[in-house]
């Protein structure tokens, strides 16, 4: 068993001894083993020592061995009879925003409830109203989180499926079968979210690459086996589709494949211009194939610039490509320094020096760190007595190197009334001040759009922060008109953010474009909270 299986793994066992209000010690004992292993570097496989394991902090030697056995054999007898004695739904349940561990059991001891359907129809019939700690509030919150579930099935983060996607596509690229192929659909064009794995393959024996491809060890189910397609179901529960082609079909089925429904369709709007059908199998010229042998002659008969996968979503790109003005991607390598990360001074995990010593590590030249604001008492936010601390802590690592900059940044809570919530005498000893909101999301689109822009006219904002405050597959954007926060941000000379975690990706790439047209400067921040 790899390492994210253990994590998960680990995870579920806390959450299932906390359902069974179990020893509180227990309880963590398993959370922070999982959250350990998550944020250390150790990369498990069958002979990872059990001695390693427990040089992590969080990690003791009951779970390390345990950790070891599962990396060795993949199965755990304590956790075997804990799933087999806990109806599945209840899993099922955490997956609904705010509802807790505590809370699914209190709801199963007294309405039996087992299933997220069960509890849908439970709080149409206003079964948890009467019921202590729920009330109208919860039973809603309830129905909005099931609702938003209904709507993201079937739906995973690309962050969270990139990695498998890979290696699935490397044992299938590994086949001596396989003369090309490559992962197509969503994740080749990296959506933010993607519905499943596509993988593009040409060979002359279709029939071994199906049968490897239905074979994988990541298999759970075999959904479909054909002569040239076929449909698994992962263990993560993720479908992957594999397609398989002859090698001269290959470059205009990988371009198929790939490019969204809408890009497709103006691409082939376009061809007919040029009297060409244009399809998964070839283009054609009154019925005559015209020879391509890669995606690049494809564009080249159309006299367009190459679209790389990323832009194929018909934005725009095809009239780009036919001017010669399709824009550089970002490369890791462009970026110099990283602005917008948390330290222990909040709610981070990790010393200033630390982040410090990463970030010359990867190659950064500066970066700019940004801890929460007092308002942010949940996370450790400073507060005014010690600003003069965090600040005087930035100027002593400053003076103890030459070629690495730390800019002094904080980012400050937009309050309800779209104040800033430090005053003027405190937000001008910054470099730089990242505004943000964390709090009252429910507002009309009016009152959220004039707080967040009255936030931006502070002589002292510097960036805004995930512009629309979603939660990928958790929380939708706040009602936001995002014209008038891009417009706003020319005017008041406001940058922009572009939240990298996983779970924001917040401004939207749709939004970017806008605001590049506009002249909005745009920072890519990891808001990272450890290394």
């Amino acid at each position: 068993m790899g390492k994210k299986e253990i994590i998960k793994l680990l995870n579920e066992i806390s959450i299932i001894y906390e359902m069974r209000d179990e020893n509180f010690f227990k309880i963590r004992a398993y959370a922070n083993a999982a959250r350990a292993l998550e944020m250390s570097d150790i990369d498990i496989n069958k002979s990872t020592p059990a001695a390693e394991l427990k040089k992590i902090k969080g990690i003791g030697t009951h779970i390390a061995e345990q950790i070891k056995a599962l990396a060795e054999t993949g199965s755990l007898k304590l956790y075997e009879d804990l799933k087999n004695s806990t109806p599945p739904g209840l899993f099922e349940m955490m997956k609904i925003p705010k509802l807790g561990p505590k809370k699914i059991k209190y709801l199963y001891d007294n309405l039996e409830i087992t299933s997220i359907g069960e509890l849908e129809y439970a709080c149409i019939e206003n079964k948890l109203l009467n019921l202590p700690n729920f009330g109208q509030k919860t039973q809603e919150n309830i129905l909005k989180g099931i609702e938003l579930l209904n709507r993201f099935k079937d739906r995973f983060l690309f962050a969270n499926v990139i990695e498998e996607a890979q290696k699935l596509h490397t044992k299938i690229a590994n086949s001596p079968f396989v003369i090309r192929s490559s992962l197509g659909g969503s994740i080749r064009r990296k959506n933010e979210i993607v519905k499943d794995i596509d993988i593009v393959a040409s060979t002359k024996n279709p029939q071994e690459v199906m049968n490897l491809f239905t074979s994988v060890e990541e298999a759970e189910e075999v959904i479909a086996k054909g002569d040239t397609k076929s449909s698994i179901r992962l263990k993560s529960q993720v479908n992957a589709d594999i397609r398989t082609v002859s090698d001269s079909q290959y470059p205009y089925a990988l371009h198929h494949f790939t490019g969204s429904k809408e890009h497709n369709t103006a691409m082939r709007s376009m061809a007919k211009k040029f009297n060409i059908k244009m399809n998964e199998y070839g283009l054609f010229n009154d019925d005559k194939l015209i020879e391509c042998k890669s995606e690049e002659e494809i564009f080249r008969v159309f006299a367009m610039d190459y679209i790389p996968p990323e832009l194929r979503e018909n934005i725009g790109e095809i009239e780009a490509a036919k001017n010669k003005k399709i824009p550089k991607l970002v490369d890791v390598k462009d970026i110099k320094g990283l602005f917008h990360f948390h330290t222990n001074r909040s709610d981070g995990n990790m010393t200033l020096q630390q982040a410090c010593n990463e970030s010359k590590k990867m190659g950064f030249e500066y970066c700019g760190v940004a801890d929460h604001s007092k308002t942010a008492s949940y996370a450790g936010g400073i507060r005014d007595e010690d600003i003069e601390f965090y600040l005087d802590e930035i100027d002593l690592l400053n003076s103890k190197q030459k070629d690495f900059k730390i800019f002094k940044g904080i980012e400050s809570d937009i309050l309800s009334d779209g104040n800033l919530d430090y005053s003027d005498e405190i937000l001008k000893k910054f470099d730089f001040v990242i505004i943000a909101i964390h709090s009252n999301f429910n507002m009309s689109q009016k009152r959220m759009t004039e707080r967040i822009v009255r936030a931006m006219s502070s002589k002292h904002s510097t960036i805004l922060a995930h512009p629309t405050g979603r939660l990928l597959l958790a929380r939708d954007p706040y009602d936001v008109d995002i014209i008038e926060i891009i417009d706003a941000a020319l005017e008041y000379k406001v940058d922009l953010e572009i939240n990298a975690s996983p779970f924001r990706l917040d401004l939207d790439w749709r939004a970017c474009k806008y605001a590049k047209e506009k002249g909005v400067k745009i920072f890519i921040n990891p808001d990272a909270h450890s290394i």
